[in-house]
């Protein structure tokens, strides 16, 4: 009884772009949100990306964690247990971090700020790499506790 999935793709999209232009997205206003995508991809192609489609989707496999803790109650005690990331959840974790990097920058139009953050992260530097390597590091970190993971 899931939700059935919305199959219109507009012309020159792929649906990995249609899913991120919905993130971008403020208060339904999608016309805004294609608006900044578009001119995110010129800004990526003015910066020296012969491809920005290339770009986008490499900064978006950069960003996609593989482990992350989730806390557990066993006993009394709260665990940060590691798990796999399932993936829809790393494409939706790698949207939120690099939308979150960008707009946490001051002083420019959104979409140069979005291909200032996705060429950081396609170079896997930038604040959306960051956030993807300290949830690995606190992964590694709680391995000792991998084995609640079946509780």
């Amino acid at each position: 009884m899931g939700q059935k999935k919305c199959t219109y793709i507009p012309d020159g999209s792929t649906p990995l772009q249609e899913k991120f232009v919905n993130y971008v997205m403020k208060r339904g206003k999608k016309t805004v949100a294609r608006r900044i995508f578009a001119d995110m991809l010129e800004e990526l192609k003015k910066k020296g990306g012969k491809n920005p489609e290339q770009i986008f989707e490499r900064a978006i496999e950069n960003v996609k964690p593989a482990m992350e803790v989730r806390p557990k109650r066993i006993g009394g005690a709260v665990y940060q247990i590691p798990i796999e990331v399932k993936p829809g959840r790393q494409t939706m974790l790698a949207f939120r971090w690099i939308l979150e990097a960008s707009r946490a920058k001051k002083g420019m139009k959104m979409a140069n700020k979005l291909a200032l953050e996705l060429m950081d992260a396609a170079n896997q530097q930038g604040t959306a790499i960051k956030k993807k390597e300290d949830a690995h590091k606190m992964a590694q970190a709680n391995k000792a506790f991998a084995h609640f993971a079946k509780y």
